[in-house]
């Protein structure tokens, strides 16, 4: 709500947001997980999600490959985004709980022409010093994937650096961006997500620090509300053509 002479009037965040539109959202997931509650995430839930906060296309990774069975869970994602129509984008989940079948799953996926892999480790219980997790991120950086990763980045950058790998951190979260920006300084790979980037500077001090190039629109559909991130990008001191760049058009440079 918001006071205006002295009366309560609704907030209308859409009025705000104008007619910016996401091209593509970096982090998207279908399936639910088991442990908690929310929405199904079958895939026309979440183009139903997606529709209604303007977002064209989603980068999208399968929770059933992160959380129980990796190939059929991928397989899915696979079916899902095949052909030109489509409005996914694939990226394919790998169990780090499981390195070596981890590395092979990457294998494949490369071979499939999938263009980005997405790593779950808070999901999976893993944690930045497991062998597992750079030797997938090497594996993957072999073979000129996009890594996606979630995780603290104040301690997942350290394995995920020296590789020369593009990597997405999509869990940066605004308290932790002075870490970030120190260590992607030293990797012109290292991208974030702006899902968590929601105080009132921390859009543009990435940009001024690092370049709105490596800022990507991301919103966890439909397990988070897309419409923060979508507000604050709209509201930001980041000029037309950067955040256009944010809005998709980072995404599409790093994913296809």
């Amino acid at each position: 709500m918001a006071i205006r002479d002295g009366a309560a009037t609704p907030f209308d965040a859409w009025n705000l947001i104008g007619e910016l539109e996401v091209a593509l959202d970096v982090d998207v997931l279908v399936g639910a997980y088991p442990d908690r509650d929310g929405p199904p995430g079958t895939p026309d839930a979440v183009l139903g999600t997606l529709a209604a906060h303007r977002i064209r296309a989603g980068a999208v990774a399968s929770l059933r490959a992160a959380l129980f069975d990796t190939r059929s869970g991928n397989d899915e994602t696979l079916a899902l985004t095949s052909g030109a129509a489509s409005p996914f984008v694939p990226v394919g989940a790998v169990d780090l709980r499981d390195a070596l079948g981890a590395a092979r799953e990457v294998e494949r996926l490369a071979a499939s022409g999938v263009r980005a892999i997405r790593l779950f480790p808070d999901e999976q219980g893993v944690e930045a010093g497991f062998p597992s997790v750079r030797h997938v991120a090497r594996r993957a950086a072999q073979h000129g994937l996009t890594i996606l990763t979630g995780g603290d980045v104040r301690r997942f950058w350290q394995p995920l650096a020296g590789l020369e790998a593009t990597v997405v951190f999509l869990d940066t979260h605004f308290y932790h961006l002075g870490d970030f920006l120190v260590a992607a300084a030293d990797e012109p790979g290292f991208h974030t997500s702006t899902r968590l980037l929601n105080s009132p500077d921390a859009l543009e001090t990435a940009a001024a620090e690092i370049g709105a190039g490596r800022l990507l629109y991301g919103s966890r559909a439909p397990h988070c509300e897309p419409l923060v991130p979508l507000l604050r990008l709209a509201t930001s001191g980041l000029k037309a053509d950067e955040v256009a760049a944010v809005a998709g058009g980072n995404a599409r440079r790093l994913l296809s």
